[in-house]
């Protein structure tokens, strides 16, 4: 019985040890050191973290917040923690945002629908007629907006798109069908596409810039294998004189574009009819220049 006694009162410290061991972690270094970690110390340390706040979790657990709520059931959170709010209104912001986006998309869309038909596309264009000739032209039918003439690679004659202010303008423009503008009959036929706007910043700002853009002409579709040097080249023998020269282009578009200015005007209307014809290996579209080829800023040297 005493034996029985001894091994009952044993009992007692031997379950306040596993108690014990149950409500603290043991890491033993490598000197055989324990140091012990009261487990209710980080109980009350980790409840006092926002377990929403920003600094701990990434903006793709938000994304997924509803496909992961179960493994994050475990974890209590207050709705009106600071973090909590953060989340929603950046929520409620980004939500804005893409609505914003999309109606700028459709106003856009619709904006673009209303340019397509206040504009009409004019077709076999003598090339000698001027984009001031042919805004002239029409503006008998409504106010003419915008004017753009283009060369045609496939043609000695060009084309054009002519936007009015409103869809009346572009209606009475069809009756034009047929008229004579040069020495040639135009063709006169709604437009299926608008007209790309010109960056204001490009456009001419005074009466010697406007005067520049007679003797400029655009030039698209250039081979990159071809170089300034050549570009001015090819100009200068079969239109004349070159005074200024832009040639640009990026690693995105496989051709590239140029501005051409002339010191005559004469020679920018001659280099309308090189539309078509081929350098290095691409046929060039040329047109008239909306913009002029302003001299290149030189910044001052810092010392």
């Amino acid at each position: 019985m005493a034996a029985v006694a001894d091994k009952s009162g044993e009992a007692a410290p031997v379950a306040a040890a596993a108690n014990d061991k149950k409500n603290n972690f043991v890491v033993e270094t490598a000197k055989s050191e324990s140091k012990e970690f009261n487990v209710q110390n980080l109980v009350d340390m980790f409840t006092k973290l926002n377990p929403l706040a920003k600094e701990f979790f990434p903006s793709s657990y938000y994304q997924n917040q509803t496909k992961n709520d179960s493994k994050f059931n475990q974890v209590p959170v207050d709705n009106k923690s600071a973090g909590n709010e953060n989340y929603s209104n950046r929520r409620r912001r980004n939500n804005f945002n893409q609505g914003r986006r999309r109606l700028n998309g459709k106003a856009f869309r619709a904006q673009r629908d209303d340019s397509i038909r206040q504009t009409v596309y004019v077709s076999d264009i003598d090339q000698n007629v001027t984009e001031e000739q042919l805004a002239g032209l029409f503006s008998n039918c409504g106010q003419v907006v915008d004017c753009r003439v283009c060369g045609d690679p496939h043609s000695v004659l060009r084309f054009a798109f002519v936007e009015f202010a409103d869809e009346e303008g572009a209606r009475a423009a069809l009756n034009l069908n047929g008229i004579m503008l040069g020495f040639y009959p135009v063709r006169v036929l709604p437009s299926k596409t608008a007209i790309l706007p010109v960056n204001p910043t490009f456009l001419p700002r005074s009466e010697d810039e406007r005067e520049m853009c007679t003797r400029t002409v655009y030039c698209t579709n250039i081979d990159k294998k071809v170089s300034q040097a050549d570009v001015k080249t090819f100009f200068e023998s079969t239109c004349g004189e070159v005074t200024r020269l832009r040639l640009l282009g990026d690693n995105v578009h496989s051709t590239r574009i140029a501005f051409v200015e002339f010191a005559m005007a004469e020679s920018a209307i001659v280099a309308l009819n090189c539309s078509g014809m081929v350098l290095g290996t691409q046929p060039m579209r040329v047109s008239p220049s909306k913009t002029p080829v302003r001299p290149r800023v030189t910044r001052p040297m810092s010392l």
